[in-house]
């Protein structure tokens, strides 16, 4: 049996295969990602990011048990979780930290659970992220959690791939507003102030919805793999809620389950759900014509020819543009195309 049919046909392991190709780019994985993708595109993709220390691992654990356990009175939900973890500088794997913290779901049959290494990658997950979650939306799960790295900063790629974004707070991690001045703010669907139990807890939410209330309902959007907010005139936008939670006691998970829920009913109704999956698609598939001419572009050129075009920009001897324009060969200067 080949090795799609194997993963529509639920066999964990093939989907475990099936993912180990994807993440080395291999041409078999890529060929049973083609053969797949018509199965796509019916999964929940909830993103949880936030900075480190915040309790993300703990909050998908949680999150995860509380949607096997009840989920519109369903008891056959199934969860995928993508846990993307900070890449070993030495081996370049994932460190499996999350793995540690979610052991108690390892022995139920309808969850699956996925560590990957960043390898290096920025925006908080590992560039074949996407590839992976279309394998386990073809796999037939319900919901898709992707945790983050964490980096706190530059975790754009997040709203980009989900269709609910979760960014997650705690007191007591020094500035109550670091959040805001790291603009993660901008992406949040629903804000979470997770270790509620916390001194200072009360200050953190009056910094977020302060700045919450400071600002105009916008729309998020992606056009050309950049985030646009686009200021709305429809009283019916999302407010983005805050929702308080002790992920390590279970406080505030029904509750937070319950505004995911409303979310998604939004992004239906609105049809904000299948504007996000074509501004997915789109921004995924510049992505790879980026790599794919990068790989090309560079096969065409001598290693000596471009390591003597990198001597020459080290030196100051010519600048970037001029080192793009003459390792082009003048390409683009025939139509009056700036070289990059």
């Amino acid at each position: 049996m080949k090795l799609a049919e194997s993963v529509l046909s639920g066999n964990r392991l093939a989907l475990s295969r099936l993912i180990t190709q994807v993440e080395n780019n291999t041409p078999e994985g890529l060929e049973a990602l083609g053969s797949l993708f018509a199965n796509t595109g019916r999964a929940h993709l909830i993103g949880v990011t936030g900075a480190p220390g915040t309790g993300k691992s703990s909050l998908v654990n949680r999150l995860a048990r509380h949607y096997r356990q009840v989920q519109a009175g369903r008891k056959d939900t199934s969860v995928a979780i993508i846990a993307v973890d900070p890449s070993s500088p030495f081996s370049g794997g994932a460190l499996l930290g999350d793995r540690i913290r979610m052991r108690d779901l390892s022995g139920d049959p309808n969850v699956f659970i996925r560590s990957m290494a960043s390898r290096g990658s920025l925006g908080g997950l590992a560039r074949s992220t996407s590839g992976v979650v279309q394998a386990l939306d073809a796999a037939g799960y319900d919901i898709i959690l992707i945790e983050t790295v964490g980096a706190g900063q530059a975790e754009v790629d997040i709203a980009r791939l989900a269709h609910t974004t979760l960014v997650v707070e705690a007191p007591g991690l020094g500035d109550d507003i670091q959040a805001i001045k790291a603009g993660i703010l901008e992406i949040a669907d629903i804000l979470v102030i997770n270790k509620a139990d916390r001194p200072g807890v009360e200050n953190t939410e009056r910094a977020l919805r302060s700045m919450l209330d400071l600002s105009y309902p916008v729309r998020r959007s992606f056009r050309g793999g950049n985030l646009e907010k686009v200021k709305a005139k429809d009283e019916s936008i999302w407010q983005v809620p805050i929702q308080r939670t002790v992920a390590t006691e279970g406080t505030g998970i029904q509750e937070l389950s319950e505004l995911i829920s409303r979310h998604k009913a939004y992004l239906v109704e609105t049809n904000e759900w299948e504007r996000r999956d074509q501004e997915r698609l789109e921004s995924e598939l510049e992505n790879l014509i980026r790599l794919t001419l990068m790989r090309r572009f560079r096969s065409t050129v001598e290693d000596d020819r471009y390591r003597e075009i990198v001597s020459r920009l080290i030196s100051r001897s010519i600048s970037p543009h001029q080192a793009v324009a003459e390792l082009l060969g003048g390409l683009n200067r025939g139509n009056g195309d700036h070289p990059v």
